[in-house]
């Protein structure tokens, strides 16, 4: 009984951490967009605007939720709640430090690339259950960006793995205490970070924002805290990414240099997914949106050739070394 509780109080103090996280990531963006647009951005509630996610959460909250006549109600009102829940059960693998995670998994990696799987069914969800022809389109539209991109995503984890023989997420950032895979994998690493992009949704492949387009796309028909909901998961997946960039080629929580490694673990993890995040907001700031096509041009006839590639090299380069040291 006490583990249960001890469990449950870990689980309570993740999804607090985790949206206040995403709560403080909208005002970062925003003050961030302001700065490279010479604005001020939100300043007016709370001290240097630091209220300001509050007073948005709390205007959502107590909206109307408009339900459209002709759509499904039960299932319309269950998509929202279920990539909302989808987009925290990620984080139950993730170590903040060595010791720091609410369960180590050996094959911690492959739970997150399942979990980002099964993302998918509440966006396509959402877009059929609305019975409306743009809220569909915008869903499967959506969906097969998000499908066309875990391919290559999975062959990137399947070559670290190899490259350390292991599927466990604490093994992995172990191995990195000499060089982090950003060097050798260096490619790699940079493929990740823009299929991270594309997989959450995020500028410059934001086509379900396209409010030109699709009017945007599969969450067109949602109102007040069920809007709200997409978009706390959107921001806690890409919050997720940017861990899992930071622990398959930066290192997680090692230190940069020995002699900063007094440094909690937990601190350079923060800093490192802080970096990340300020990346994800200059993206959306310079950076012109893809067509639909050019999006799925790179991801197939680009990135998942050159993952491929990567995989039979790195596995036929240790198949190599194994037999000559045999």
């Amino acid at each position: 009984m006490f583990l249960v509780l001890i469990t449950l109080l870990k689980i309570l103090i993740i999804i607090i951490l985790v949206l206040i996280s995403v709560a403080y990531f909208t005002l970062a963006e925003r003050k961030l967009l302001a700065v490279i647009q010479r604005r001020r951005g939100p300043n007016v509630v709370g001290v240097y605007g630091l209220l300001q996610p509050l007073s948005d959460g709390f205007k959502l909250l107590i909206k109307e939720v408009i339900l459209p006549s002709s759509s499904n109600k039960t299932i319309f009102l269950f998509a929202p709640v279920l990539t909302f829940i989808i987009s925290l059960m990620g984080w139950a693998v993730i170590p903040f430090d060595k010791y720091a995670t609410l369960a180590e998994l050996n094959l911690g990696i492959l739970y997150l690339l399942g979990i980002s799987s099964i993302g998918i069914y509440g966006i396509i969800v959402s877009g059929w259950s609305s019975n409306s022809k743009y809220a569909f389109l915008g869903a499967l539209r959506s969906t097969a960006q998000m499908v066309s991109y875990e391919v290559s995503l999975g062959f990137i984890i399947l070559t670290i793995a190899i490259s350390c023989e292991s599927f466990n997420i604490n093994e992995i950032i172990d191995f990195q205490k000499d060089i982090w895979f950003a060097i050798p994998f260096f490619p790699l690493f940079l493929i990740f970070f823009i299929s991270g992009l594309a997989e959450t949704n995020r500028h410059p492949f934001d086509l379900p924002e396209a409010e030109a387009e699709l009017v945007s796309g599969y969450n067109v028909e949602y109102s007040a805290m069920t809007f709200a909901l997409f978009s706390l998961a959107e921001y806690s997946n890409m919050l997720i990414m940017s861990s899992l960039n930071v622990i398959l080629f930066l290192g997680g929580w090692l230190s940069p240099v020995f002699f900063l490694s007094f440094i909690p673990g937990s601190l350079w993890f923060g800093i490192k997914i802080c970096i990340f995040v300020i990346l994800y907001v200059v993206m959306r700031a310079i950076l012109p949106r893809y067509r639909y096509d050019q999006l799925m041009y790179l991801g197939w006839k680009v990135f998942l050739p050159v993952s491929i590639g990567y995989l039979v090299f790195t596995f036929g380069l240790i198949y190599g070394l194994d037999m000559y040291n045999y």
